[in-house]
């Protein structure tokens, strides 16, 4: 099944290469969870501050039983400080 998985920031540059912009998307088995994939890419738990599937935001204790569906739209950001 196909989702679109997006990072901000400094994760950016945990996208495959040739990666043009911030989301790619990508094909996963029908049994993926949340963390599973970001945990694919390396993005530690410390990094993943911020998690929204659909719009919607995923608490860390969730992640793990989050399984994702055709179409979803996962998206990531890192603690940002701005001024």
């Amino acid at each position: 099944m196909q989702i679109t998985f997006k990072l901000y920031a400094t994760l950016v540059k945990y996208l495959p290469p040739g990666t043009v912009g911030h989301a790619v998307v990508m094909d996963v088995e029908d049994t993926v969870t949340v963390q599973a994939l970001i945990n694919q890419y390396q993005i530690s738990d410390k990094q993943a501050y911020l998690v929204m599937l659909n719009g919607v935001y995923i608490a860390p204790e969730s992640r793990a039983e989050k399984v994702l569906q055709e179409n979803d739209v996962l998206a990531v950001w890192p603690k940002v400080a701005g001024g």
